[in-house]
């Protein structure tokens, strides 16, 4: 395949730990670009697991630009109106969907994970020459900046790289909350978010005969405990625990990345850089670790390609200069609704979100 439009540098090595969202787009980036790319991934075959990706417009164009927009497109489905409602059924705000169509010229699109990271493996595959090594748990992230111009993170949270290249100060933090996530056999006819007194459940469409669900609950809730706390709750939540497979049912603990760091980018000495939830992992409260990752993902690949190996000092730092602070205000925003969304001052948060317009 030829290089993509707008490659000027020489092309160059790079090494990506990781094999999630991030990681893959960010490879197809750079292969596109002509660049060697070997991704590293602990896990002995693809994470598969999750459900929904809330996928952003600009996400969007992101995966268009990597080359697997037609097969995103193919399998998303838009995402139009949802609400905020009180346990009782009560409508407290408006997700803002249909402002976003309205800016950006098209939906947000909900996407199951595994036909995304399959559409990356597939792109990838094409190639012939990617070499990507599942079952490799990295133990020595500063050697491997001997053997490739660059060595990007794409690791996550507990990142290999970050903590090897720029130290513990950054570390993860418990946000006090466990979350669960399951795809039911049925499909809501609503959809949006719930907020109660200390947990709230989301409800989004994924595909047809199915509904995408999230429960985040006080931290040491067991999963024989979790349909009972939502028991009462308007309709179909309480349907969504009876009508998922307990076997499928995910859970994971919440947490974010803090302090912010000061640089996704490290150039004195080895080039290394970090992407997605190794650079700023947030709570998912806002839906927007994907894109993020996504995004960043592009943007790094977009300046190597550019500038090239022989400026490849310069293309972290125009990486860094474009992402970072954007990436960081979001996940500053996602705590922060998060510590809304699950305050017991119930009445007084409810209270305002009636006067948002």
């Amino acid at each position: 395949m030829t290089r993509t439009t707008g490659s000027t540098g020489e092309p160059g090595s790079a090494v990506i730990v990781g094999a999630g969202i991030g990681g893959l787009a960010c490879a197809l980036g750079l292969r596109r670009a002509g660049w060697q790319v070997t991704v590293l991934e602990r896990r002995p075959e693809p994470a598969r697991y999750g459900t929904a990706f809330g996928i952003h417009p600009t996400a969007q164009s992101a995966l268009e630009r990597l080359g697997v927009g037609a097969e995103l497109h193919a399998r998303a489905v838009p995402y139009r109106e949802a609400y905020i409602r009180s346990p009782q059924g009560r409508p407290l705000a408006r997700l803002p969907l249909e402002r976003i169509e309205r800016r950006e010229g098209r939906p947000e699109l909900l996407l199951s994970r595994h036909y995304l990271l399959d559409a990356m493996l597939g792109a990838l595959d094409d190639f012939g020459d990617v070499r990507i090594s599942h079952g490799e748990r990295v133990t020595d992230a500063l050697g491997l900046a001997d053997r490739y111009d660059v060595v990007i993170g794409a690791d996550g949270i507990g990142s290999t790289v970050r903590t090897a290249h720029f130290g513990e100060r950054s570390a993860p933090k418990a946000a006090g909350n466990t979350a669960w996530i399951g795809i039911a056999d049925f499909e809501s006819p609503i959809h949006g978010e719930t907020w109660g007194a200390g947990s709230f459940v989301g409800m989004t469409p994924i595909e047809p005969g199915c509904t995408n669900w999230y429960a985040v609950v006080p931290r040491n809730t067991t999963i024989d405990e979790l349909p009972g706390r939502f028991r009462g709750w308007h309709h179909p939540v309480p349907r969504l625990f009876a009508e998922t497979d307990r076997s499928t049912w995910i859970r994971y603990e919440m947490r974010h990345l803090a302090p912010a760091l000061r640089s996704f980018v490290s150039t004195r000495g080895p080039c290394v850089a970090l992407l997605g939830d190794a650079a700023h992992a947030m709570t998912p409260n806002l839906g927007q670790g994907a894109c993020t990752a996504v995004l960043d993902a592009e943007a790094l690949a977009r300046a190597l390609a550019v500038h090239g190996r022989g400026a490849r000092a310069a293309a972290l730092h125009a990486y860094d200069s474009e992402r970072r602070r954007s990436a960081q205000r979001i996940a500053l925003g996602s705590r922060t609704l998060h510590r809304v969304m699950s305050t017991r001052h119930v009445r007084l948060r409810d209270r305002a979100l009636r006067l948002l317009p």
